[in-house]
């Protein structure tokens, strides 16, 4: 399983809204132990760093990770959902640079242009996978 955690490109976070809804984005993503870092990059134009995705986890700091394969041959089918809590670090901020250098290490797109915005930190408190 850890396998496919790291080799996963792609996840979908859900958070909660101030209001207790839902909120999905797909993101991408890079685990270094036990913690789950995103970054809010600008490699489509946004009219603020301040995503909703932030300002979710800063009024509910509980979140997902959703990662999963989709084949159709179905026995190659999987998923696997990270729970636990979040936290927002400051795009300025020095706990921001391993964060943005390990998601660089991950993806190309990010070693010629580092994710300017906040990182979001998720602990992991619980793993459920399929099958």
């Amino acid at each position: 399983m850890c396998r496919l955690i790291h080799e996963a490109r792609v996840g979908r976070l859900a958070t909660v809204t101030a209001d207790g809804l839902p909120h999905v984005v797909p993101c991408c993503f890079v685990v270094d132990g036990d913690i789950v870092y995103s970054a809010v990059d600008d490699v489509k134009p946004k009219s603020s760093m301040r995503l909703a995705r932030v300002a979710n986890v800063e009024a509910h700091p509980a979140a997902a990770l959703l990662l999963d394969h989709y084949d159709e041959d179905w026995a190659r089918l999987w998923w696997i959902r990270l729970d636990g809590r979040v936290r927002v670090i400051d795009a300025d901020g020095l706990d921001a640079e391993r964060p943005r250098q390990l998601l660089a290490d991950k993806y190309d797109q990010y070693r010629r242009k580092p994710p300017p915005g906040p990182v979001l930190a998720l602990t992991i408190e619980r793993c459920r996978a399929w099958p």
